[in-house]
C-alpha cells in the first residue's frame, strides 16, 4: 500500500511538472543586455531548421564567472515536450559558455558572454518551440529566453485590415491569413493545425487557438476580424545614448557623476493627441557606441532618467517603462514613482549605450496591465505581425511548426 502510494505522489508530481508552461524567467540585477536573435534583426529568434541563434549578455560583477546553457523542448503551449533529448538534440546540452571577455576602457566593469547555437557540441533537430536557459556554477537558473524553429512545408500569405467594428474602427488592426501545405495532406486540419499570431514579437498578447474559418482546396483560410484582431497601440518613444557627451532630441541634460546620467525631457500623454506617423523598431533596442569600435566590450552604461507627469489617469495604478531593454518585464527596477517636488512619475534605469524604443504601460491593483492607456490607439500605427503554424498529425509526440507569415501595419488597408 505505501509503495503504491508513492507512485501515485510521483505520478501526479511527474504530471503537475510537465503541465507547467514554461516562462520567461528574468535575471538577477547583475545580469543586463541581454540580445537574443537569429539570422536577422528581428527582436525574437525565429530561425528555420539548421540556422544559427545567438545569445549576448553581460555580467556586471566583472568576475569571469562560469555559465552554462540548457535547451528544453516545449509543446504548442508552452508546456515542456515528452521528447527525450536525444530526440530533439544532436550532441549535449548543458554545456559552458566559453565565449566570453571583459568590458575595456569602461566606467561600469563587466563581462561580456556570447553564444551560438549549433556550435560544435550541440544542434537541433526537429522545428516546435524550445526555451534557452542559463545557469551559475551552483546550477541556479539565471534566465531564460523562448525561441521558436521552423521547416519550410507551408505557405503563409498574410494581410493587416482595418478592423470592421465601428467601436474600434480607428483602434485596432486585423490580421488575416491563408495557409497552404506544400505535399502535406491535412485530413483533420482543426485539430492538426494550430497557430499563434504575435505583434511585435511579444507573447504577453498573442492571439492563440483560433481554428480556420474555411478551406479553399488544402488552403486553410483565416478571415476574422474580431478573433484575429489587436489594439493598434502606438509608435514607441526613443532615445540615444551613443554618444555619451551629446544631448538629443529626447535627452535635456547630461551629468557626469560616478556614471553618466542621462535626464530624458518630461515625456506627455499621447492617448488624447492625433496619430502622428514617427519610425520605430517596435519596442527593440540596438547596442552601439561613438566612444569605441567594439560595442559589445565598449559600451558604456549610463543612468537614464524618465519622467511623466502625474494625473489622475493614473491614480493608484503602478506606471512601468516598457520595451525589449529588459524584455518587457514589470519589476521594480523599472517601476516609477511619485517626486513630489516635481509632480512627475519618474524612473532611473542602468542602460547600456546605445538606441532603444520604450513605452509607459499601466498595472492595476487586480493585476491587470493596459498597454495603451498612457501611449493611446491607433489603427494607422506600424506594428509588425508574425504567424506561427504548428502540426501535430495522429500519433506524433510534438508540435513542429510547418510554416511561418508576417505583415506589416504600414500596408493596412480596408
Amino acid at each position: 500500500m505505501r509503495l503504491f502510494l508513492k507512485q501515485l505522489f510521483f505520478f501526479f508530481l511527474t504530471t503537475q511538472l510537465f503541465s507547467q508552461t514554461q516562462e520567461e524567467v528574468h535575471p538577477p540585477e547583475n545580469i543586463k543586455t541581454i540580445i537574443f536573435k537569429g539570422p536577422t534583426d528581428d527582436q525574437f529568434p525565429v530561425i528555420k531548421l539548421g540556422d544559427p541563434i545567438y545569445l549576448e549578455f553581460d555580467d556586471l560583477t566583472a568576475s569571469e564567472q562560469d555559465y552554462y546553457y540548457k535547451i528544453v523542448y516545449c509543446n504548442y503551449d508552452w508546456t515542456p515536450s515528452e521528447l527525450l533529448k536525444s530526440q530533439y538534440l544532436r550532441g549535449t546540452d548543458n554545456q559552458r559558455i566559453i565565449n566570453y571577455s571583459n568590458s575595456f576602457n569602461t566606467l561600469e566593469a563587466y563581462s561580456n558572454y556570447r553564444l551560438t547555437i549549433p556550435n560544435k557540441v550541440v544542434s537541433l533537430k526537429v522545428s516546435g518551440n524550445y526555451v534557452l536557459e542559463i545557469y551559475n556554477s551552483s546550477y541556479e537558473l539565471q534566465f531564460s529566453r523562448r525561441f521558436v524553429v521552423y521547416a519550410d512545408l507551408a505557405k503563409v500569405a498574410a494581410t493587416t485590415r482595418n478592423s470592421r467594428n465601428f467601436d474600434f474602427l480607428n483602434q485596432k488592426q486585423s490580421v488575416q491569413f491563408t495557409i497552404t501545405p506544400f505535399n502535406l495532406q491535412l485530413v483533420n486540419p482543426v485539430k492538426e493545425v494550430k497557430i499563434v499570431i504575435l505583434q511585435n514579437y511579444q507573447w504577453s498578447n498573442a492571439i492563440t487557438d483560433v481554428p480556420p474559418q474555411f478551406t479553399l482546396g488544402n488552403a486553410l483560410a483565416y478571415k476574422y476580424d474580431t478573433e484575429t484582431s489587436f489594439f493598434g497601440g502606438n509608435e514607441f518613444l526613443n532615445f540615444d545614448t551613443s554618444d555619451l557627451r551629446a544631448p538629443t532630441s529626447a535627452i535635456s541634460r547630461i551629468e557626469y557623476k560616478e556614471l553618466y546620467h542621462h535626464y530624458l525631457f518630461t515625456d506627455d500623454y499621447r492617448y488624447d493627441k492625433a496619430y502622428t506617423y514617427y519610425p520605430d523598431i517596435n519596442g527593440d533596442f540596438v547596442i552601439r557606441t561613438l566612444q569605441g569600435d567594439d560595442p559589445s566590450r565598449e559600451s558604456e552604461y549610463t543612468m537614464i532618467h524618465f519622467s511623466l507627469p502625474y494625473t489622475m489617469d493614473i491614480g493608484l495604478n503602478e506606471v512601468y517603462v516598457y520595451g525589449k531593454f529588459n524584455n518587457y518585464a514589470l519589476e521594480e527596477e523599472n517601476k516609477m514613482t511619485y517626486n513630489s517636488e516635481t509632480g512627475n512619475m519618474e524612473a532611473i534605469i542602468k542602460i547600456k549605450q546605445g538606441f532603444y524604443n520604450y513605452k509607459y504601460v499601466l498595472k492595476s491593483e487586480d493585476g491587470t496591465i493596459d498597454l495603451n492607456k498612457i501611449c493611446g490607439n491607433f489603427n494607422f500605427t506600424e506594428n509588425n505581425y508574425l504567424i506561427l503554424v504548428y502540426y501535430r498529425n495522429f500519433g506524433d509526440l510534438y508540435d513542429s511548426i510547418i510554416g511561418i507569415g508576417s505583415t506589416n501595419s504600414e500596408n493596412i488597408t480596408n
